[in-house]
């Protein structure tokens, strides 16, 4: 029996050492609470840095340039900040039926002007704004769109539009620059006798510097405030 014998524990033997031996370590449920507190404690670790990095800049927005408290209103125009949001409304009555409203955005592009004398060219920023002026509510609206630059207002398009506004694609006119010399005039006196001008340009980039500060700051606290919630 021995020649039958020594074979099969051969077999038996070579057979165990393919299969795996399953069991549970005595220790296998402490090593996986280990390794959830490492997991943890790494998380905890990233968390404290982003927030001890907000916290920095934070602060130093607040000590290098601090935002000033937005003004209300600019000459006849009361000034709704819309905190959070990524444009202003300035809005006034002129005369016994206008209603003037005014969007505009925040900084939306940049041009460099060569200064003439110096090496390096200057960037000037570029805010766009719609001007509506409607007379009754159920009236059409005269629409202008301007671009305002550091000191001056530049008409891009004017256009009237139902109060409806029914038509998707409505015609919105030539480029303001197409039209005769004197009607572009006449419309630039149009808005000046409204307030709508050069002033208002420079109050704009003025506005818009000291609300980028305030949403920067604003948008650093609420990110910090997200990370902090248990």
């Amino acid at each position: 029996m021995a020649w039958l014998i020594r074979p099969l524990r051969r077999t038996l033997f070579s057979a165990s050492l393919r299969t795996p031996i399953l069991h549970q370590h005595p220790n296998s449920t402490s090593f996986s609470n280990s390794r959830n507190y490492i997991s943890d404690m790494r998380k905890s670790a990233f968390q404290d840095n982003i927030l001890r990095l907000l916290r920095k800049e934070i602060q130093y927005e607040h000590d290098h340039c601090p935002p000033k408290q937005p003004t209300t209103r600019f000459n006849s125009f009361t000034v709704d900040d819309r905190s959070g949001e990524q444009w202003i409304r300035l809005k006034r009555k002129f005369g016994e039926k206008e209603d003037i409203t005014i969007d505009v955005t925040m900084f939306d592009g940049s041009v460099t002007v060569p200064d003439s004398g110096q090496v390096q060219s200057d960037e000037q920023l570029h805010i766009t704004f719609i001007v509506n002026i409607s007379k009754g509510d159920d009236s059409d609206v005269l629409e202008i769109v301007c671009s305002a630059w550091p000191n001056t207002i530049e008409i891009q398009k004017f256009y009237v539009r139902g109060c409806n506004r029914t038509a998707i694609h409505p015609y919105i006119g030539p480029e303001f620059k197409e039209l005769d010399e004197q009607l572009q005039d006449s419309l630039y006196e149009f808005l000046e006798e409204r307030s709508i001008n050069d002033e208002l340009a420079i109050f704009l980039h003025e506005y818009m510097k000291n609300k980028d500060k305030t949403e920067i700051i604003r948008w650093l606290q609420t990110v910090k405030s997200h990370i902090e919630k248990k």
